[in-house]
């Protein structure tokens, strides 16, 4: 099991850094230190190392999709969503940019993934807003485009870290960093809600 979590972690840097195209086996294998071989006993081939990357990623992206279901009051959810996506985007900036990567080519390898796993979870999360609305707890609006700005602006943080810390002046962002924009995005989205 720590071997294949281990394969499985270089293999989104590598991934990330150099996409599927640029990557190669043999040198997810010699930056482990094991032999090609080895790599292809887990998986048997490159594409088949990354789909498991991107499942990996797309299990604990989903698992912060959940954050909006786990509590009962508006407020509260949308908090916890957004405070749940930039933990991830903060945790996981590789396997976010290896996601990113997939779906801005149009997700050729993982178009039916994500409609059999994305579109319901989506869905459920859109019927909840829109429960919210008609119960008067949150103002009606596009609850779909809704989910997409808030996806964007919470990836943004993994995607564009890089430029962001320049424009910070920093090598890195850090936890203030997250903290500020988990401020301001929550703020941004309640005040849109507002009934």
């Amino acid at each position: 099991m720590r071997k294949q979590e281990a394969i499985l972690l270089e293999a989104e840097r590598q991934f990330a850094r150099f996409g599927l195209e640029g990557s190669s086996i043999e040198g997810i294998a010699a930056q482990l230190g094991i032999s090609r071989q080895n790599l292809l006993y887990y998986y048997a081939s490159k594409e088949a190392l990354y789909v498991a990357v991107l499942d990996n990623v797309l299990a604990d992206w989903i698992a912060s999709m959940e954050e909006l279901g786990s509590v009962d009051t508006p407020e509260q959810a949308i908090a916890q969503y957004i405070r749940a996506k930039l933990r991830f985007s903060r945790e996981r900036p590789s396997g976010t940019s290896v996601f990113t990567r997939e779906v801005m080519a149009g997700a050729p390898l993982y178009r039916d993934t994500l409609v059999a796993k994305v579109m319901p979870a989506l869905k459920t999360d859109v019927k909840r807003l829109e429960r919210w609305a008609r119960e008067g707890l949150i103002r009606r609006t596009n609850f779909l485009h809704l989910m997409f700005v808030l996806w964007a602006s919470t990836q943004a943080y993994a995607d564009l870290a890089p430029q962001f810390a320049l424009f910070e002046g920093k090598e890195a962002l850090d936890e203030q960093d997250f903290e500020a924009a988990e401020k301001l995005l929550t703020e941004m989205v309640l005040r849109t809600l507002k009934p």
